[in-house]
């Protein structure tokens, strides 16, 4: 008899091993935000998500921005590849980081960029331990709402950061390789390692234990091996199918993550790529990209960040036939074939993104889908690279946000914008009370 009702916070345990469930229909139906809010429900409620990407050393702004405003855009070439979630995506222009600018400060504006892009506070110029920036979005978050799930936040990248000396014009290093800050002083590191990110979600066990799963070559899925058999005669059919694809799913990163590991790297000059890390740029990538989807599905944490690259980043792109570092080519100066390098670095970034978007646009949940019930902000706090400019910035806002979003519009904002007011609007969205954040002035207007 499949009968039971599952709670919501069933888990799959074993020896050092806890596997958090994605929604089962067998757990109750579902209740939309806007559902829950007019009749005053609390209880089966579709949690809102939120993730933010950057892409550094800004883009080719003029083969970036549709020429429409409103409904009917066109996407541009840089854009093309969202095709498939074109009316869930928010192409947003006009918005502006001023505390990426100098404001007297001087050369630096690659470090401001990526410390300012989720604080909206501008950084303390040194190379020392004294660093100085803001709270940024995600943690203002996290610390109202982190306790609601197992992790508060999880903050993702590519690049390994460091966390003093000098990497640009007398700035701390931490400040270009960190977007997530608890507070004013407390940079939070990202973690680069597809594998310990993996181990985050699904491992409690000390690292002896993990070392000696490794060795037997084990999946975390064998160790849960008899509460999930014992599920499977508790669940309806329909679950019983989305749980092998589950299972599926996370078996099939586990294996992704033990052959990355197997294969040489790719030598790149001024690319921090840690040597334990997959081979492969793409791979690396969406290999986190699918741990953010995990997180999200199984509501482990609902608040990300994920840098594809630090600010600044001289990586190169062997597979698109780039030879030339990404930071020396922003600096094009009007250099026609140095500017088709890095238009194919930004198409390139833009796959990155609608990947992660259709894998969770995919995914059902209640009457709609993962991508439905999340934000996802993808942008840089530099928009034209060659001249370090911080207004107008390359913004896209895609998913549902619980039915408080409506996407498949390019919004053009009065120049000067602050980018915080569009942090702000989202943190509303997530029953967030905050009244400003940063340089914020207020919410965006029309993104419902």
């Amino acid at each position: 008899m499949k009968t039971s009702k599952l709670s919501r916070r069933t888990f799959l345990s074993g020896l050092g091993v806890s596997i958090a469930l994605p929604w089962l229909e067998s757990m109750g139906p579902l209740t939309s935000w806007a559902t829950a809010a007019t009749k005053g429900v609390t209880e089966q409620i579709i949690p809102n998500r939120m993730a933010f990407l950057y892409s550094p050393n800004g883009k080719i702004m003029e083969r970036w921005t549709p020429e429409q405003v409103g409904a009917n855009f066109e996407l541009t070439e840089i854009l093309k590849p969202l095709q498939n979630v074109k009316d869930k995506t928010l192409v947003l222009s006009g918005l502006t980081a001023d505390k990426a600018r100098a404001n007297g400060d001087g050369g630096g504006d690659h470090a401001r960029a990526m410390a300012a892009y989720l604080t909206g506070a501008q950084p303390r110029k040194t190379s020392g331990t004294d660093i100085h920036a803001g709270i940024s979005v995600d943690q203002a978050a996290a610390t109202q709402i982190g306790d609601q799930t197992r992790l508060p936040s999880l903050e993702l990248g590519i690049e390994k950061g460091y966390r003093a000396g000098n990497c640009d014009s007398g700035y701390s290093c931490v400040y270009s390789a960190t977007m997530s800050w608890k507070s004013a002083t407390q940079p939070l590191p990202k973690e680069v390692n597809p594998k310990l990110a993996f181990e985050r979600l699904f491992s409690t066990e000390p690292n002896a234990q993990k070392l000696q799963r490794d060795a037997e070559r084990k999946s975390i899925l064998d160790f849960v091996k008899h509460d999930s058999q014992d599920l499977l005669h508790k669940v309806s059919d329909n679950d019983v199918r989305k749980l092998d694809e589950y299972f599926s799913a996370i078996r099939d990163i586990e294996k992704r993550i033990e052959s990355s590991e197997k294969f040489p790297h790719i030598q790149s000059p001024d690319f921090n790529a840690p040597e334990d890390t997959p081979k492969d740029f793409q791979e690396h990538v969406r290999l986190m990209l699918d741990l953010i989807v995990l997180s999200f599905q199984t509501d482990i944490t609902r608040i990300v960040t994920f840098a594809l690259a630090n600010e600044g980043s001289n990586k190169t792109y062997p597979t698109l036939n780039i030879t030339d570092g990404h930071h020396n080519l922003s600096h094009h100066g009007g250099d026609t074939a140095k500017i088709d390098k890095i238009r194919k670095i930004n198409i390139f970034h833009i796959e990155q993104l609608a990947y992660l978007l259709e894998k969770l646009d995919s995914i059902p949940e209640g009457e709609g889908t993962l991508l439905d019930h999340s934000m996802i902000c993808y942008g840089s706090g530099n928009s034209d690279g060659n001249r370090h400019s911080h207004h107008d910035l390359p913004v896209l806002l895609s998913g549902g946000g619980c039915g408080t979003i409506q996407g498949g519009r390019h919004i053009q904002y009065p120049k000067e914008t602050p980018l915080n007011n569009l942090w702000l609007s989202m943190l509303n969205r997530m029953d967030v009370n905050l009244q400003q954040l940063g340089d914020s002035t207020g919410t965006l207007k029309g993104l419902s």
